[in-house]
Order: structure tokens, then C-alpha cells, then sequence
């Protein structure tokens, strides 16, 4: 059978290189950085995993100069080429059991950016292309990677270095491992899965919890400073993902992501 072409773009990403140390080995891949892309070679592939993000996108008002995913959705909009978009679960407000219907609330210009790059997918090559509103990663971050976003797990190490902890015992989120999202990926390509769906582990994980299980090789946590904030706002959340697991046959559960995260506390600490 002969093997899919997928380009993914974000050489220096986080997310884009892990996925290419899984997908390398099921398909022909190209891995390139955004400024290396020439748009008009983009239909010759079979599949377009966007992993880069200009850090105007992040930080003002929607611009399309600066959305890379349109400016390659225009490419391919006429073309068999299929797109995956790399969305965020922070477009929907922050509730228990999150499904792809659930109230959308954008409060910065990231998520509202993010919002609207789904909807001029969903106009210009809708039948092509999935989009995946995907929860907290964890996972290796080499150093040489740029962090043009930063994740839960790049402000807990923040934190450390600075010697403090937040304890938030009443607080949770929803978190995958990068492994396990290079694996979805893998299943939605298989499967051919287009629409929108989250990506999550689907449970409740305590923010202590996470926290005890990254830093489980971190040998000087006793003294660290432990700071209790002011719990009023409660931004709590966790997906449902039951739609995206009725597709694909993957399992993901809590002690799962445990074992992923004392690997990578692991590999940080020890």
C-alpha cells in the first residue's frame, strides 16, 4: 500500500517534533519551519499538519497577514489535500464534561484568533479537514525548542526555578501526553476522520496531582515555597471526548498520563 505524504510545519515546535518522531515511521514525511514553506508545493501532499504559530497571532486582534493555517487552507482549498488545524479547548468557557456543542467564550486574542481561523476552515475546505480543540500537552521539550506559547507544564517549571509552588487543591484540568496525541493523530489520518473534536484525556486531573507526579524525581520539592491563592475564580475544566474515542480505537485514562508524567519527571530531574 502505498505510504501517505504529510507535511508538518513547525520544525522548532514542541508538538510538531514529537509528532514527527512517530510519524516517521508510518508515512513519508517532510518537516519543515513556516519560513521554509513554499506555499504553491503544499498540494502534493496528502496531509498538512500546521505545528507553527506567528506570535502576532497570540498576542493582538485577528489579523490574516498573520494566520498561517488560512494562508495554507487558501492553497489547498481546491485540492484533495487534507488539513489538520491544531485548535484550542480554550475557546469554550470553563466548565465540567466540555462537548464539541458547549458555550464558546473567547476572552483574549489568542482564543478568539484560534475561533476564527475554525470558522474560515469550516467555509473554505470544511470536508477536508478536522479540528481539534486539544487540552494541556505534557511532554519532553528539548532546549533549543522555541516556546513562542507557554503550557502548564513550562510555568510549573517557571515556578520551581523560582523556588515556589501554587497548591490548588480544589483545582483541575483536563491534560493529554504528547505520545498519546502523536498516536490520535495517527488514528485520525488512518481513519480518515474529518469534523471537530477534543483531544483530552476526558478526566478530572487535580492540578496537585499533576504537580506531584511531574515533579516526582525533582529531589529539593521540601523546599519549595508553597503559595495558596485566592481560589475565587474557578476555571476548572475537563472535555468530554467520547466523540473522537468512538472513531478511534485508543485508550486513555488517568494512570495512563500518571505513567507519562513520572517518565518525563524522570527525564527532567533525574
Amino acid at each position: 500500500m502505498k505510504k501517505k505524504k504529510i507535511l508538518i510545519i513547525g520544525k522548532n515546535s514542541f508538538i510538531g517534533s514529537n509528532l514527527h518522531i512517530l510519524l516517521k515511521k508510518k508515512y513519508l514525511i517532510n518537516i519543515l519551519s513556516f519560513k521554509n514553506l513554499i506555499l504553491k508545493e503544499v498540494n502534493k501532499y496528502d496531509y498538512i499538519i500546521n505545528c507553527s504559530i506567528n506570535i502576532k497571532y497570540i498576542n493582538y486582534k485577528y489579523n490574516e497577514k498573520n494566520d498561517f493555517d488560512l494562508k495554507i487552507i487558501k492553497q489547498i482549498k481546491e485540492s484533495k489535500t487534507k488539513f489538520i488545524f491544531l485548535s484550542t479547548r480554550k475557546v469554550y468557557h470553563p466548565i465540567s464534561n466540555i462537548k464539541e456543542n458547549s458555550r464558546i467564550k473567547c476572552t483574549n486574542h489568542y482564543e478568539k484568533n484560534k475561533y476564527i481561523t475554525e470558522k474560515k476552515i469550516m467555509k473554505f475546505h470544511k470536508k477536508n479537514s478536522v479540528i481539534l480543540r486539544v487540552s494541556n500537552l505534557i511532554g519532553f521539550k528539548r532546549n533549543n525548542l522555541r516556546k513562542i506559547h507557554l503550557t502548564y507544564q513550562d510555568h510549573l517549571l517557571k515556578m520551581i526555578k523560582k523556588g515556589i509552588i501554587i497548591e490548588n487543591k480544589k483545582k483541575f484540568k483536563d491534560f493529554l501526553d504528547i505520545n498519546n496525541f502523536s498516536k490520535i493523530i495517527h488514528l485520525i489520518i488512518k481513519n480518515k476522520i474529518f469534523g471537530i473534536y477534543n483531544v483530552s484525556i476526558g478526566e478530572k486531573i487535580y492540578l496537585n496531582e499533576i504537580n506531584h507526579w511531574l515533579l516526582y524525581y525533582y529531589k529539593n520539592k521540601k523546599k519549595l515555597k508553597i503559595i495558596r491563592p485566592n481560589l475565587k475564580k474557578n476555571d476548572s475544566f475537563f472535555l468530554n471526548n467520547s466523540k473522537l474515542l468512538k472513531r478511534i480505537n485508543i485508550k486513555l485514562n488517568k494512570e495512563i498520563l500518571k505513567k507519562e508524567c513520572l517518565k518525563l519527571s524522570k527525564k527532567l530531574f533525574n
